[in-house]
């Protein structure tokens, strides 16, 4: 069984993303990596090249800027990273620059690849997900962000990253998965308030024109807190490639001075409680098929 890790990655030490902790994270359960660079404007190539790992096999990649449409760029770039793997991969292990797997889980990720390579129908591996927020000692608890994604697919012909590369189809089709009990770490907004303004600044020019950034994103934009309708207090352990990252952590936000938002509606409470009274998200959005659990 090959198992080759894919992602795509630009401007990562301008955005602070966590592109190394991520490849590090995978990186034992892998035969290859395929990183696809992009054309950045600090020493992300480098960064990439100093895991110093002869698995890594780096691209180089130009991102189409003009493209502002709902994230699609995304998918464009991962599916360079995709076509760049070797032919005779059996199962692609993709991660985005912001996502960690604790190391816990490899064991069982390992498993799961090798009891399922040869049912065919089984096309890919859905995952858990924890969304820490503006801090690492926080996480989204709330039914609006996404809970589960697809990370993990066979290397089969017509598979493809689709809108914000967020999953992956299989000829336009929605493929079919199992879901695994493993999480992938979601860091993306685990950052300080500086971070999280720049962020919300750079990401934006890849969803929206420049006439809706040039009004919602003004000099005097900062993050506010107010996309997530709660968060919980995060009791487990971080994994280990991430350590030294946290203990250099030097930020604290408060809640109380910064609450989260209160004023969603009635439905979105229903919604929330149905929830979190019997796990049914009602109308969630799922770009995939369970076809086993």
């Amino acid at each position: 069984m090959k198992v080759t890790g894919f992602t795509f990655i630009r401007n990562a030490i301008a955005n602070d993303y966590q592109i190394v902790e991520a490849i590090t994270s995978i990186l034992p359960i892998c035969d290859e990596f395929v990183v696809a660079v992009g054309n950045s404007d600090d020493d992300t190539r480098l960064l990439i090249g100093n895991i110093n790992s002869p698995k890594i096999k780096i691209i180089d990649t130009v991102w189409d800027t003009s493209i502002t449409e709902s994230g699609r760029v995304f998918a464009i770039e991962t599916n360079k990273a995709l076509a760049a793997i070797s032919p005779d991969t059996d199962w692609a292990f993709y991660i985005q620059g912001d996502e960690v797997v604790n190391e816990k889980y490899l064991p069982l990720i390992r498993k799961e690849m090798e009891d399922n390579l040869n049912d065919t129908k089984i096309e890919g591996l859905l995952f858990k997900y924890l969304h820490f927020y503006a801090s690492y000692d926080y996480y989204g608890d709330t039914r609006r962000w996404y809970r589960r994604e697809i990370r993990i697919i066979k290397n089969i012909p017509g598979m493809s990253s689709f809108r914000d590369a967020q999953g992956f189809k299989l000829n336009g089709e929605k493929i079919k998965v199992k879901l695994i009990d493993a999480y992938i770490y979601h860091y993306g907004w685990a950052r300080p308030p500086h971070g999280l303004t720049n962020k919300a600044r750079n990401f934006n020019k890849f969803y929206h024109d420049e006439q809706w950034n040039q009004q919602h994103m003004t000099e005097t934009f900062e993050f506010a807190y107010d996309n997530a309708d709660r968060i919980k207090k995060f009791q487990g352990t971080h994994p280990k490639v991430m350590h030294e990252r946290i203990a250099a952590t030097n930020w604290k936000v408060d809640f109380k001075e910064k609450p989260l938002q209160q004023d969603y509606t009635l439905r979105r409470r229903f919604l929330q409680f149905v929830f979190d009274l019997t796990g049914w998200s009602i109308g969630e959005y799922q770009n995939y098929k369970i076809v086993k659990k």
